[in-house]
């Protein structure tokens, strides 16, 4: 097993290396397999449970402390007292329910989420093999799990035909999107031992990808269970920047210094790979295919714009320009809806005009405001709902206007279904319903603009609950995501 864990680090980058990460993003639409019934009743991995019983991780205990040394130089950063209440100023819908974040995330978690003390039962035949990577300081763990990967391009890699448990053979797979996603929903659920779990999950591969001269703070995009049978050690953005905000959250929560030192580590691998330093733009990831490096056109993801990240960034990073990079990424989100019908395309290049991604991912969707660009409106109503940013609410506006006008102000229309294209001169592409998540998300386009809307489509929203099914993996996680943000879970620690 040493000299698997010796040779893993070089070869894993080769595979699929034609693939460049295509990345943790989008609908996936294999059919559902069977999965292993877990009642969070009786399976205490599943319980949020006091973190101070926990005898590997211990937040409030510094001496049981991963020990993360930051990459730069750490100024003080910003001090905030954590005990001051924070009282927001944008107004929900009165139809929000403070109470139903809580049930999406009960309901979501025994199906999406895994421990490694499950896995290790589930897949008994690779988990000799979990201690190459998941050492002593990196347990407990836990994933978020993929959807089925029964067909298409990931289907060999993802699948363990090995294991004995027929519902977890197509569902072996993690992306960091969705570590980044967990954590966030963790955090905002108060469950820190999920929490926890999931941040040692995000550590063991970086340190099993470092070497003694060169460390890797960004996760890698794609992994297969907690084995070291990586898939793709490439980054994806969105990831990266979820991940440092949810630990810059986490720290001033609870003033742990553990949380903020493994941010910074990541925050600084952020600017250096994943910012370009001309224009100040995010890129979608660390390898050529994004960078420009391989001498094609740089080409963006509107949707991993993150403003809360960013600003969280430059309170305790004050090493680099993240106020400059929020600025930067909030023109270029003005020219891109200026530029066209008024959504967003799920790519775009330099001047803002839709553009096919060089990983091949959204040759025939990428014009329009699909799979990738479901998020925004979530990513832009936190921004607005925690810091009011004129900027924000003209995004939010503009959008809101489009979709009123095209239900003719009903929430509940059909027309919430279609993804709408950017390019006047391109089609719209249209679906028979409409997913949670896009509910979620055009409902959110009403917050600070239109109440009316707002109250409406909160109400749809909460009448809504996972799919908990092998394909439902991104439906389900934004879900969670948007109802929090739609019901008031999204507290600001600050």
């Amino acid at each position: 097993m040493q000299i698997k864990k010796l040779l893993a680090p070089m070869f894993a980058p080769l595979v699929l290396s034609a693939a460049f990460g295509l990345m943790a993003c989008g609908d996936d639409s294999s059919a559902a397999p069977a999965n292993p019934v877990v009642d969070p009743s009786t399976d205490p991995s599943l319980i949020p449970t006091d973190p101070s019983t926990n005898p590997s991780v211990n937040p409030t205990d510094s001496s049981t402390n991963p020990t993360v040394t930051p990459t730069d130089p750490t100024p003080t950063p910003v001090v905030v007292d954590p005990t001051a209440p924070w009282t927001p100023t944008v107004a929900l819908a009165s139809t929000a329910n403070t109470a139903y974040p809580a049930t999406v995330y009960q309901a979501w978690k025994p199906f999406h989420f895994v421990t490694f003390e499950e896995e290790s039962v589930y897949y008994a035949d690779i988990a000799q093999d979990y201690a190459d990577i998941f050492f002593p300081e990196f347990l407990p763990a836990g994933r978020v799990i993929w959807s089925s990967q029964t067909t298409g391009y990931y289907a060999k890699q993802c699948q363990d035909k090995n294991s004995t448990v027929p519902g977890m053979k197509a569902r072996g797979c993690t992306v960091s999107e969705g570590t980044g996603y967990g954590m966030l929903l963790t955090y905002f659920n108060g469950d820190e031992d999920a929490f926890i779990r999931l941040w040692n999950y995000s550590r063991a591969y970086r340190a099993y990808n470092s070497t003694s001269t060169v460390p890797v703070y960004l996760t890698p995009w794609i992994t297969f269970s907690f084995h070291y049978n990586e898939i793709d050690n490439s980054s994806a953005t969105d990831a990266d920047l979820d991940i440092a905000t949810s630990l810059v959250l986490m720290y001033y929560k609870t003033q742990n210094q553990a949380y903020l030192a493994d941010a910074l580590n990541i925050i600084g691998a952020i600017w250096d790979h994943e910012v370009n330093k001309t224009t100040l733009l995010l890129y979608s990831g660390d390898t050529d295919v994004w960078n420009g490096g391989n001498g094609k056109e740089v080409v963006y993801n509107p949707s991993y714009f993150s403003p809360v990240a960013l600003r969280l960034f430059a309170m305790v990073d004050l090493n680099h320009n993240w106020a400059g990079v929020l600025d930067a990424m909030y023109a270029y989100m003005a020219k891109i809806q200026t530029a066209g019908t008024g959504v967003f395309p799920d790519w775009s290049n330099d001047a803002g005009v839709a553009a096919i991604p060089n990983n091949g991912s959204a040759d025939n969707t990428y014009w329009t405001f699909n799979k990738e660009s479901v998020r925004i409106p979530w990513r832009i109503a936190w921004d607005y709902y925690w810091f009011q940013d004129p900027r924000a609410l003209a995004i939010l506006n503009t959008l809101n206007a489009f979709i009123v006008a095209k239900s003719a102000g009903d929430p509940s229309s059909t027309a919430l279904a279609t993804n709408y294209s950017w390019d006047p001169a391109k089609k719209d592409i249209t679906t028979a319903t409409v997913p949670s998540h896009w509910l979620s998300a055009w409902c959110a386009t009403g917050l600070g603009t239109n109440p009316t809307w707002l109250e409406s489509c909160t109400a749809l929203v909460n009448a809504k609950v996972p799919s908990n099914s092998g394909s439902s993996y991104f439906t389900d996680i934004l879900l969670g995501m948007y109802s929090a943000l739609l019901n008031g879970a999204f507290v600001r620690p600050f």
